[in-house]
Order: structure tokens, then C-alpha cells, then sequence
């Protein structure tokens, strides 16, 4: 069996890759595993169980509580929420475990199952190769050891989550957001209750577009993967900005009110001169990927800020921030963490700070993000290849030292494969748009045709 955990959880099309049986497996071995290490010693253990609006999320749901409460763990069911309030409320609540369902950015089909450990802290991969392996010795024939009678976990919906986290989300704030006119598009997800809720009790005007999910319409051509429609919206109602979520709302970009992206590189870019002209930019460091825009490596640099790269995926951000006792990370996706608010990336936070910048400046949002400026930059996602080979394939080393002498000190090249997705990305920053196209398309055609 390949290893289920991505670097973001348990991944697939629901109900065909993702069963009810493999949701219920996962949660079943994840309490063990727990109780084995010492999590639960001394006390009655809880979990926090939150879930996007997929129509799939009803089924695995039940199917994770289930789990959780045959192991003997009690379970706070806190319904429809983004993926950082339920990490948010597993510390706050201080139970030992939380689990999400969600697949994020993934279109409707997908779901997700993403464990967080006590404090609200992502899992060690090394805690989830324990459940794995726990999970596959009980799925071939190994029974269950389970608790009778009283020892069976109870369940129970709590409600009260929701203002928890909204009230967190505003008390971040170091001011408040009276005269902004902000749109706000939820992607039909987790915060198309919570987003409009925190920016309107923090005095934003807000206009909402895709706030009416259904279980089928999360992330359908809206949301942070779909721009179009936020840009219309800011532009039509004369918004000083817009603000982008993904589905489980963990990502935030935004849009000015030209109508012009502004990415997660640039949000980076406006938060760490914020941080650090309010002295909490602990040891004046911002921790990006290796996927930033050489556009902001550039303005950091100018700026006299340390960057930090680490691999792509914000729990490997997340690391280091904490290794280092950094305050502020995240991705050019959109993934965005203030640890000392948050313990992951949190879409409605970082869109909220983004706004208050914009509040206690009086400038506009096109103005702050113009701290940087992107390197133009192509990304193609190859499809339908043996991702495990890139990294080997004599054929692809080739062409990626050809592209770099090419681009040299003007751009990079940057090959990887998806760790949710069966596909590998080729990106290219060059000093313009044609040159990086150019390169982008020969190296993919390599990739499809080396690993095809």
C-alpha cells in the first residue's frame, strides 16, 4: 500500500479512493496510536470533528465519529467550519485531537480527512506513519481492542464554535476596519458564514459572492482558484479590495480595487512590514518555500527582512517557524500563518490583517503590495505521470540544466511533484512572460514524455 498521507492529510475521490470504511479505519487507528504514545494518560480523551459543505463530508462525518467513539473518545461535533477553526478549537477547547474533512482547493469529487494533535498543531509525519501502519495490521484481520459500556466515547454538537472563532478572528485585529468597503468571495465553503461575519463585526462594509453552498458548488469556478469573479465584484461595487478563500478556507488572496491580483507573496510581503513596524517580527525573519517569486526573495532583501525557505507545503513552514520561534510564514498559494495567532494557515485572519494594514495606513492595497514586484512566472501541472521519477530521470536533469544556463541569474526553474495530486509542476520565472512560457512548455514536454 503507498502512503495514504499527503503533506496535507488523507486525500481522494470520496467514496471511491476515500471510503466510509477507510475514514472510519483512520480514526479508529488514530485514537490508538494517540493513546499509545501518552496523549490521552490520566483523562477521558476529546476530539473537535469539523467538515467543509461537500454532500460527501455527511457520510465521512458520521463515518469519523463513529470511528472515534467506538475507540472511547468523546467527539465535539462543531459542524460546517473552516480547517483553522477547527485547529484553533482543539486548542482552545484543549482536546487531544481534531480532525477536518476537507479537500481544500480540490474540486467537489474530493475529500479530505486532516488530523490535528493537541494545541491544534498538524500531526508529525512520523505520528501518521504510526496510524497507517496501525490502520493496514486491523484492516487485514487484526481485531480491535474496544472499550464496552461506559467507556465508549459520546458525542456531542457544539454550537457555541462558531462565535468562539469568529470572536478570536476580531480580537487578532489591531485595529478595526471602519470606512473599507471589502468583497469577500467564499468559494461556497467552510467561511461563508465565518469570513462575512468576522470582517462585518470588525467594521468592514462587506459584499459576499459565493456564500450559498450546496454540497456541490464548493470551489466551482470561484473561490481563490477562480479570480474572475472577485475581480468583477470589487470593480462593480467600488470595493477598496476583495478577498479569495478556497473551499476549507485555510488560503487567502486578494484583489485590488483595479482589479489586479495580489498573491500570497505580496500578503507576505504587506504583513511582515506590518509586523515589524509593530515589533513582533521576531528576529526580523519571514519564512516562504522554495516556489516564492524571486520578485519577493528581491524586496525582502531591500528591505532588510531575512527570508527562510523551506519545501512547498505550510506544514513544512509551519516547522520551521516553530524550530526558529518565527512569527510570520506562508505560501504563494495563499497560505499565510501568524503564529501567534493561528497554528496553521488561516484564510479569514490573514484577510483581516490584510485589512487592517489597509485601515491604519490609509493606503491602498495596490500601493502596500507594490513592496514587490513579480517576476513573471509560468506553472504546468503535468498529468498523468509517474511523479516518484522526477527527481531520478536522467532525461529531465538534462533539460533543467539547460533552461537554467538559459534564464541565469534572471530566472529559475523549479520541478515537483504534487504531494495531493497525481501530477507534476513545472514552474519558470524568467524576465518576461514569453521567455517563461517558452521554457515552462519544453520542460513539461520532457516531464510527459520522460515520465509518461
Amino acid at each position: 500500500m503507498g502512503r495514504l498521507f499527503g503533506t496535507d492529510g488523507v486525500r481522494g475521490v470520496a467514496n471511491a479512493d476515500l471510503t466510509a470504511e477507510l475514514a472510519l479505519g483512520l480514526s479508529v487507528a488514530a485514537a490508538h496510536v494517540l493513546a499509545e504514545v501518552g496523549t490521552f494518560e490520566g483523562h477521558r480523551p476529546t476530539a473537535v470533528v469539523g467538515r467543509d459543505p461537500r454532500a460527501s463530508g455527511e457520510f465521512l462525518e458520521a463515518a469519523v465519529v463513529a470511528g472515534l467513539a467506538s475507540a472511547g473518545v468523546d467527539v465535539l461535533r462543531v459542524g460546517v467550519l473552516p480547517t483553522p477553526a477547527v485547529a484553533h478549537l482543539t486548542g482552545a477547547l484543549g482536546a487531544d485531537l481534531g480532525v477536518m474533512l476537507s479537500a481544500s482547493h480540490n474540486a467537489m469529487p474530493d475529500n479530505g480527512v486532516k488530523f490535528f494533535a493537541r494545541g491544534g498543531q498538524k500531526l508529525a509525519d512520523e505520528l501518521e506513519d504510526r496510524i497507517e501502519a496501525v490502520y493496514e495490521q486491523h484492516r487485514t484481520g487484526e481485531p480491535w481492542t474496544r472499550p464496552t459500556g461506559a467507556g465508549v466515547g459520546r458525542v456531542t454538537d457544539y454550537a457555541e464554535g462558531f462565535d468562539r472563532y469568529v470572536d478570536h478572528l476580531v480580537d487578532a485585529l489591531p485595529n478595526r476596519l471602519d470606512g473599507l468597503k471589502v468583497v469577500l468571495d467564499e468559494a461556497h465553503g467552510a467561511a461563508s458564514r465565518v469570513s462575512p461575519e468576522a470582517f462585518t463585526r470588525a467594521g468592514a462594509e462587506v459584499v459576499t459572492i459565493g456564500t450559498e453552498p450546496d454540497g456541490l458548488n464548493i470551489n466551482d469556478n470561484c473561490g481563490s482558484t477562480h479570480l474572475d469573479l472577485l475581480k468583477a465584484a470589487v470593480v462593480e461595487h467600488g470595493a477598496h479590495f476583495g478577498v479569495a478563500h478556497d473551499g476549507d478556507a485555510d488560503r487567502c488572496l486578494a484583489v485590488d480595487a483595479t482589479g489586479e491580483e495580489v498573491d500570497g507573496d505580496q500578503i507576505l510581503a504587506v504583513l511582515a512590514l506590518a509586523l515589524r513596524e509593530a515589533g513582533k517580527l521576531r528576529k526580523n525573519t519571514v519564512v516562504g518555500t522554495v516556489m516564492s517569486n524571486l520578485g519577493f526573495k528581491t524586496a525582502m532583501e531591500r528591505e532588510g527582512i531575512e527570508l527562510v525557505q523551506t519545501a512547498v507545503g505550510d506544514r513544512y513552514v509551519l516547522e520551521s517557524m516553530k524550530a526558529e520561534g518565527y512569527a510570520l510564514g506562508g505560501e504563494q498559494s495563499g497560505h499565510v500563518i501568524v503564529l501567534d495567532h493561528a497554528t496553521t494557515g488561516d484564510g479569514t485572519l490573514t484577510g483581516l490583517l490584510l485589512a487592517a494594514r489597509v485601515a491604519a495606513t490609509g493606503r491602498t492595497l495596490a500601493d502596500l503590495a507594490g513592496v514587490m514586484q513579480r517576476l513573471p512566472q509560468l506553472l504546468i501541472n503535468v498529468r498523468d505521470v509517474d511523479k516518484s521519477r522526477v527527481d531520478s530521470s536522467p532525461e529531465i536533469a538534462a533539460a533543467v540544466a539547460e533552461a537554467e544556463a538559459e534564464l541565469g541569474s534572471t530566472g529559475r526553474v523549479l520541478l515537483r511533484r504534487s504531494g495531493t495530486e497525481p501530477l507534476v509542476r513545472v514552474m519558470v520565472e524568467a524576465a518576461d512572460i514569453e521567455q517563461a512560457r517558452a521554457v515552462a512548455e519544453r520542460l513539461a514536454d520532457v516531464v510527459k514524455s520522460a515520465l509518461g
